[in-house]
């Protein structure tokens, strides 16, 4: 009888020895090595340095988004191998945008300059004439698709015609109007901006169709996915709610339209934190996960840097903080030893997979624009 009591003792003990080490543990889990991560940011950048990839030219989309990474992890770090990365690119550019001045991936590189002539002491460091040659001309002059005359998607009428391009030229656009003083730029954005919104977002799902191919019809199973629903594009909708925090940081805080934009971004992130995968990863398909099982790092990149920036400007509740911090342990998990920044999906326009090894420019540049706002948690 007494060996039985005391087996049951040692049990109970145990048992609560367990309890109290995996409650240790899971308060540890929640705690964020800030030397760790920029330890992690700093090897993503030196790999890529290296390994240097781009889809038509070092001018072309591809660099624009990993150069933003580069410069919001400057911003948060002072950490000067980033600015030396920043302007060994815009000198070897010349300072120059992508040559096809009337389309929004082609001055996506232009962050950058903006970035690096707004910090830099040295007057007159930066040349942005090409910028704005390239703004006045992309805003203000005709064009094949304000024409309705373009060979990508026919019969398109509206200049920003993909989702994607929201990232591209608003933060810009918005970024030289701050920098130039003049708000005829960021009147001229807004336009435009709302012709892509009534055209690509759906306002019951509350994300955006990559283009009008993706816009549910109503015709039966066409565009949908297998499960019944509607295709919304991870990576897409990461680049609208990752240019959405880009372009209220720098947005005048009495503009006049600056309240569409809060309301878009809060709705957004509210959709994104609600389909938040358990394991923290995004899937490439954002409302049919089991299309292809897998987190995938471009989009739960921009995903993670955009909410985690709504928690640190007071725009989302800090309750979602363990979200955003799950989401950046399961993103610093992709990560390989030598830096590489995996479970990239490649260059694409829809949901496709991706692996341990693919990897593109831009998914590191949206590893560091996450890391650069994990960085300003509060622990």
């Amino acid at each position: 009888m007494k060996k039985s009591v005391l087996t049951i003792l040692i049990v109970v003990l145990t048992f609560f020895s367990c309890s109290v080490t995996q409650n240790s543990n899971a308060q540890k889990s929640n705690d964020l090595d800030k030397t760790a991560i920029k330890k992690s940011m700093i090897k993503a950048l030196e790999w890529q340095e290296v390994h240097p990839i781009f889809a038509i030219h070092p001018t072309d989309w591809t660099n624009g988004a990993y150069y933003t990474g580069v410069a919001r992890a400057h911003k948060t770090t002072n950490n000067m191998m980033y600015m030396a990365a920043l302007k060994n690119q815009a000198v070897h550019n010349n300072w120059n945008t992508f040559k096809r001045l009337h389309h929004a991936d082609d001055v996506a590189i232009s962050y950058s300059y903006l970035y690096i002539a707004m910090t830099e002491k040295r007057r007159n460091f930066a040349d942005l004439d090409p910028t704005k040659k390239f703004l006045d001309a992309h805003l203000y002059e005709s064009n094949r698709w304000k024409e309705g005359k373009s060979k990508d998607i026919k019969g398109e009428t509206i200049l920003w015609w993909w989702c994607d391009a929201l990232f591209m030229a608003p933060p810009v656009i918005n970024l030289y109007a701050k920098k130039t003083n003049e708000p005829k730029y960021l009147e001229a954005m807004h336009t435009y901006y709302m012709e892509t919104y009534n055209r690509l977002y759906d306002k019951e799902e509350h994300l955006f169709a990559r283009d009008m191919r993706y816009v549910w019809q109503g015709k039966g199973k066409d565009n949908k996915e297998p499960n019944g629903e509607k295709i919304f594009w991870s990576r897409g909708n990461g680049w609208v709610i990752g240019g959405l925090a880009l372009l209220l940081e720098d947005m005048p805080k009495d503009y006049k339209h600056r309240d569409f934009y809060v309301n878009l971004y809060k709705e957004m992130t509210a959709k994104l934190l609600t389909i938040q995968p358990e394991d923290g990863l995004w899937r490439t398909s954002l409302l049919s996960p089991e299309s292809y099982d897998h987190g995938e790092v471009s989009g739960s990149g921009f995903h993670t840097f955009a909410i985690a920036w709504g928690i640190n400007n007071g725009l989302i509740d800090k309750k979602h903080t363990p979200a955003v911090k799950k989401a950046w342990k399961a993103l610093a998990a992709c990560q390989q030893g030598d830096g590489r920044v995996g479970w990239v999906q490649n260059i694409g326009a829809f949901p496709e997979p991706a692996s341990k090894d693919s990897y593109q420019n831009f998914g590191t540049g949206a590893f560091l624009m996450a890391g650069s706002e994990i960085l300003k948690l509060e622990d």
